[in-house]
């Protein structure tokens, strides 16, 4: 099903981003001129009348984002791995004290050698989808990858610092 989001000019003021959901609730962003941002909440039998409105810096906002778009991705990831049986998406800690803390990920050669793919790197706030072999990985990085149950605990194995993962 396609979500549809509607951009309203709001003279003076800036412009207004509604998305109307399922269940028939509108959720919507007002970008003001001045880079204010508010997150409205509308009365679902007046689409004009809001019955929460929150500011948010840039911070949040992108937070927020950050955290929608990190949630959707995940559970896209769960959808694949109920469609494809013996496949599993699991979340891996990169320990302060592993030895790939500041080397690129091509460097574990996890997919040639555990047969599973390291598709995303949650870091802070930020997702960092389909990262490259010169990703370079940071401390309290959360890795997210996917393959079969031996296939994940090799590369938890490697990120550890078990070569013989």
């Amino acid at each position: 099903m396609r979500v549809r989001v509607e951009q309203t000019p709001l003279p003076g003021i800036g412009v207004r981003h509604d998305l109307v959901t399922s269940s028939g609730r509108t959720v919507g962003v007002v970008s003001h001129r001045n880079g204010r941002r508010d997150l409205v909440l509308y009365d679902v039998d007046d689409p004009d009348s809001s019955l929460a409105s929150i500011p948010l810096t840039d911070d949040e906002a992108e937070a927020l984002a950050d955290v929608l778009g990190a949630s959707l991705m995940l559970g896209q990831l769960a959808g694949l791995r109920q469609q494809a049986a013996g496949l599993l998406t699991e979340q891996i800690a990169l320990p302060a004290g592993s030895p790939f803390v500041g080397r690129h990920l091509g460097d574990t050669r996890a997919r040639s050698r555990t047969s599973a793919s390291i598709v995303a790197v949650l870091r802070d706030r930020e997702v960092i989808a389909s990262p490259g072999p010169e990703f370079r990985f940071e401390a309290n990085d959360v890795v997210v990858a996917v393959g079969t149950r031996h296939g994940l605990d090799g590369v938890t194995a490697i990120l550890a610092g078990d070569h013989d993962g």
